[in-house]
């Protein structure tokens, strides 16, 4: 299993009347804790696209369960317990500074060739890393 945390500060702008955490911002917080778990192990988005691969979000599940609020520092625990083959699933929880757990979460990615948008598998240096990681 591969997991990594990442805080971001609830900004103003991100809730709505009650001081809530919008629900539609939790996506954009699920992304940087995605792009970070990559960076950290090695990989960068940004490399994947260079390389001709896309990774479009093909499943979204979230379970609220607290509100986040205003100025909330947020650790987004992202973990990676299945190695990726043509998907892969990262799941996700989100707690408060309290250490209260607020959110979980779900998102598949498809891996997809840039240029025909069909299926395909990551980079040979991006599976590699994984077989490694996740030995049978």
């Amino acid at each position: 299993m591969i997991e990594h945390d990442v805080q971001i500060r609830v900004r103003y702008s991100e809730t709505d009347q009650m001081s809530y955490v919008y629900y539609g911002n939790y996506a954009s917080y699920f992304e940087v804790a995605r792009v970070e778990a990559f960076r950290h192990i090695g990989f960068s988005y940004k490399e994947m696209e260079e390389a001709g691969i896309m990774m479009p979000v093909l499943e979204y599940k979230t379970k609220y369960i607290k509100p986040a609020k205003y100025d909330d520092l947020l650790t987004i625990r992202v973990r990676i317990k299945q190695k990726p083959g043509i998907r892969i699933t990262f799941e996700y929880e989100i707690y408060n500074d309290d250490e209260i757990l607020l959110t979980i979460a779900e998102t598949t990615l498809v891996f997809v060739n840039g240029t025909t948008g069909k299926p395909a598998f990551p980079p040979k240096q991006f599976m590699d890393f994984f077989e490694t990681y996740f030995q049978s």
